[in-house]
């Protein structure tokens, strides 16, 4: 669903913000670094609400501004907004799970009830990303419905297409997120002006064909395309995965460049809507995988 799309519900397409979404005004003490004769910073003078390549001050070696004053954005903060709702989205998949059964008297209601969880989250991913300061209460409420979703759409494909796949996409989603970060900190990803414009060239690219595969797909009948079966449908879950995990190391150059420059404190909310966002993407992708190639065995 739509909701689970770090492209389409990315707060990086609100006016203000080149990938960011952290929030655009000027913050008292946060230094202008790379702003001046730097080709990629924003008018309004905020490094970390730049594009992940505009930090040319960084680049020459100038170190970055360090906070001065409380209520500065921390990794701790980051880490803790995460797990707060990443965890919430587990408690809802897991009542869902429960609560929700998939047989054959049930599925169709179960179904139904999962994919307008799914719609409500999107409506709550689409308004934050448009609001230049995070809510917390619309990051915890689209982590809460997105848990139902997805609590049922596993259920669905682990009962019906293949045993245990909830668990495998969950084991392929981690492993994913420790490469992505292992590589990350140890500089094998360079996050510059032209790793960000291929990821964001490639991911709205995915995202026109698999729209024409889904009117194909409605107004044609069967799969469309064939973009989500067979071997295409291989072909592109695994695209789909490694977007995701591009999409994870743009997330912590965002996050280590709000943190240096002194983001607000509240701005880890919106780390952790963008950290959420990319592991429903990549937890999906693999759970379509497997559900593929399940099928067509």
């Amino acid at each position: 669903m739509r909701s689970s799309n770090p492209v389409f519900s990315r707060r990086g397409f609100s006016r203000d913000n080149g990938y960011a979404g952290f929030n655009t005004a000027p913050q008292a003490g946060a230094a202008a670094v790379g702003t001046q004769g730097s080709p990629y910073a924003q008018p309004q003078g905020n490094p970390y609400a730049t594009n992940p390549y505009a930090q040319q001050g960084l680049q020459q070696g100038a170190p970055p501004q360090t906070p001065v004053t409380t209520g500065r954005m921390t990794m701790d903060d980051v880490v803790l907004r995460t797990g707060t709702t990443l965890g919430i989205l587990i408690v809802t998949a897991a009542l869902a799970w429960t609560l929700l059964p998939v047989d054959d008297a049930n599925i169709g209601r179960s179904y139904g009830i999962g994919i307008g969880a799914a719609l409500i989250g999107m409506v709550l991913a689409l308004v934050q990303s448009f609001k230049r300061k995070a809510t917390p209460a619309l990051i915890v409420s689209y982590a809460a419905f997105e848990g139902v979703f997805l609590g049922v759409v596993s259920s669905v494909v682990d009962h019906r297409i293949a045993s245990g796949a909830a668990m495998q996409a969950v084991i392929g989603t981690l492993a994913v997120f420790a490469a992505v970060l292992v590589a990350y900190k140890a500089g094998w990803i360079r996050v510059n002006r032209r790793f960000y414009g291929f990821v964001m060239a490639a991911a709205l690219g995915f995202m026109l064909l698999m729209v024409v595969n889904l009117l194909f797909a409605a107004f044609g009948g069967g799969d469309g395309l064939g973009f989500r079966s067979g071997g295409l449908g291989i072909l592109f879950g695994i695209i789909g995965v490694l977007l995701g995990a591009c999409f994870l190391a743009l997330d912590f150059k965002q996050v280590e460049d709000g943190i240096a420059y002194g983001a607000p404190k509240e701005e880890a909310w919106l780390a952790a809507f963008g950290l959420t966002l990319t592991l429903v993407w990549i937890y999906m992708e693999f759970l379509r995988l497997i559900a593929i190639l399940n099928s067509s065995d």
